[in-house]
């Protein structure tokens, strides 16, 4: 006989004895460890571990309170305690759960027993019916008649073997090993998803902060992990936050800590921001009271208190006002931000710095093939400040081609190959000009 034949024969006798054998049951009583990584997009990790008592050979094992969201085609059961004695030839997850309607449905076709009660004497009688539908309704044949609804109690004559009160993974199992095992299910699965926010004070001087992180998990996935050791996995940089004990029940949504830092250095700026196309036309005025952005930064580094991968969320920041009371003055989303490097928030703009700006000249000084484009023009920023004390404002324009400063009022850097940066000190109650003339070359 083919060997591939005699395998299959040998497979099919096992399941079949593994099919009559007595169903073993873990439960949450057994479980001496749970671990659970959560990935972005909805993915989480599962480390489920047991100590089991099994039977020598071949044993069915209910491996019950599992995720009613498993891919348990990724689903992997091992031995701790004595590696390689555990074979698994078939698995069956059974994640229909046991309701009255599903236990109708699965009655379709088979005969249940109703009991009716009279309400006048109480006395109660029983008729077989054989159950023909139950979708939206149940309709029942009753002797020769066919009746719809249900007429009083129906009585089962058991429970369907896959219909579970809990999400279960069944497991035809052959034990090589000892009875008393540790073993450990590791799965994927959906249903489990998290989310990080920030807390940020801003001190009166805008020098310094105090940030505090919370994740926010969300379970629907129908189990409960119990003092899980959970690890939060930051996508698209790969980075995981550090160990959290916790335990996240079903259809939970909850707060953990994550950080937690006071006295972080901050950097306050007060940008404008220009634009590049006004340096190959003519335009006069750009713009009357123009918005000033403001913007706070800070170092993820262990010299600032911090150091520590911080997972993408929203940074909500608030500063006490003269009376001592916290207010809201903005928020921005950040991006997954590992270790050492800048996080930057723009808060929105300031309502008390603005500024007019306009172009004094335009010339077009050559033109006269491709790529041989020359343009000058000056400019003239007017920076307003009502603040009772004095700023300073950083002034950025995207300069287009090969570009240089011909003239300027306050000397400029380079901020890039296309940026010229001006930082201008404007007094309180008071304004500062900025005059400048470029040379642009394309």
């Amino acid at each position: 006989m083919h060997r591939t034949l005699v395998s299959s024969l040998l497979l099919l006798a096992l399941t079949c004895a593994y099919a009559q054998s007595e169903e073993q049951r873990s439960t949450l009583a057994d479980q001496q460890e749970v671990a659970v990584t959560i990935y972005n997009e909805n993915l989480a990790l599962i480390k489920d571990q047991r100590t089991l008592q099994l039977k020598p050979g071949m044993s069915a094992l209910a491996f019950r309170d599992v995720s009613a969201r498993m891919r348990p085609e990724t689903a992997l059961l091992r031995s701790t305690s004595a590696p390689g004695s555990l074979s698994v030839l078939e698995q069956n997850f059974d994640f229909d759960l046991l309701t009255p309607q599903k236990l109708l449905e699965k009655y379709v076709g088979r005969s249940v027993a109703i009991i009716r009660t009279n309400p006048a004497t109480g006395a109660e009688t029983t008729e077989q019916a054989e159950v023909l539908s139950a979708n939206n309704g149940v309709v029942l044949k009753i002797g020769s008649r066919i009746e719809t609804g249900i007429p009083g109690r129906i009585i089962y004559g058991d429970v369907p073997p896959n219909l579970r009160d809990r999400p279960t993974l069944v497991m035809a199992l052959d034990n090589s090993g000892a009875a008393q095992q540790s073993v450990e299910l590791s799965y994927l699965t959906g249903g489990l998803a998290w989310k990080a926010d920030y807390v940020v004070e801003l001190n009166a001087a805008d020098d310094q902060l105090d940030i505090s992180g919370w994740v926010t998990l969300t379970n629907t996935s129908g189990a409960t992990y119990r003092k899980a050791k959970l690890q939060l996995v930051a996508g698209d940089v790969n980075q995981v936050t550090p160990v959290l004990p916790t335990t996240i029940a079903e259809n939970q949504t909850k707060q953990v800590s994550l950080l937690s830092a006071s006295g972080v250095p901050v950097r306050k700026e007060l940008l404008l921001k220009g634009n590049d196309y006004y340096y190959q036309s003519s335009y006069g005025e750009l713009g009357q009271k123009m918005k000033v952005g403001v913007f706070v930064e800070f170092d993820n580094k262990d010299s600032a208190h911090l150091g520590m991968p911080l997972p993408k969320g929203i940074i909500r920041v608030y500063k006490k006002d003269k009376a001592g009371n916290a207010q809201f003055i903005g928020e921005d989303r950040v991006d997954h931000t590992p270790k050492n490097e800048k996080v930057r928030l723009k808060l929105g703009d300031a309502f008390d710095v603005t500024a007019d700006k306009k172009q004094t000249d335009f010339k077009k000084i050559g033109g006269f093939g491709k790529y041989n484009y020359v343009f000058e023009s000056a400019y003239e920023v007017l920076l307003k400040n009502a603040k009772k004390e004095a700023v300073t404002v950083t002034v950025q324009e995207p300069m287009p081609g090969d570009w240089q400063v011909l003239s300027e009022s306050h000397p400029h850097s380079k901020g890039a190959s296309n940026t010229a940066v001006w930082k201008v000190s404007v007094p309180a109650e008071g304004h500062t000009k900025l005059v400048y003339r470029s040379l642009v070359r394309y």
